[in-house]
């Protein structure tokens, strides 16, 4: 493995390893959306650094997609504004510290205690393809199209559940003072 590719493959793990706390550390919904977001794009990041693209580009897409949908459902339907009320996603504080230590120090252990296989033969030419049929077989195509049509059963799904927005609130510049609800009871004032 060149230079290059172990600093790449030290900052993208530091800078997943940062993003992880922070989901940990910040007080909003929406905040520790886009930390999670950003320590799993790391994650696949290193996973294509060490020789797996199809892998890592697959686990960002992946990421993106469920970080965005889960956004677009907090701004829908949280009762705070999008997630940004401050809230703690700290629950059982000192038996996860305790649960998380033993489980980091097995880990680091397992590293060092592990004899780590020696590469017998000669890499593939193409990984990704090998990847790729191993995960799908002869179903990729399959997959591909069936994850377009859940995308848009979400899109449209979401679309028609939500038959009034801020628009219908506000009005079409956004400035109606007090906003008129059609619900009732105070919202988007």
């Amino acid at each position: 493995m060149s230079t290059t590719s172990l600093v790449v493959l030290g900052v993208l793990g530091l800078l997943a390893l940062i993003s992880g706390v922070l989901v940990f550390t910040l007080d909003s919904m929406a905040r520790v959306t886009f930390a999670l977001l950003a320590s799993l794009c790391c994650v696949g990041g290193v996973v294509t650094v060490l020789g797996l693209p199809y892998l890592g580009v697959v686990i960002v897409l992946m990421m993106v997609m469920e970080m965005v949908i889960m956004a677009v459902f907090m701004i829908a339907y949280m009762m705070n504004p999008a997630g940004l009320m401050p809230m703690s996603m700290l629950h059982n504080k000192r038996g996860s510290l305790l649960i998380s230590a033993v489980l980091f120090a097995g880990l680091v252990a397992g590293i060092f205690a592990v004899p780590w296989p020696e590469h017998a033969k000669a890499r593939p030419k193409d990984t990704t393809f090998q990847v790729g049929m191993s995960l799908m077989g002869p179903q990729m195509l399959t997959m591909i199209t069936l994850g377009f049509v859940l995308l848009a059963t979400m899109v449209g799904a979401t679309v028609l559940a939500t038959h009034r927005g801020r628009y219908d609130r506000f009005g079409d510049g956004l400035d109606r003072r007090p906003a008129k609800d059609p619900a009732g009871g105070g919202v988007g004032r």
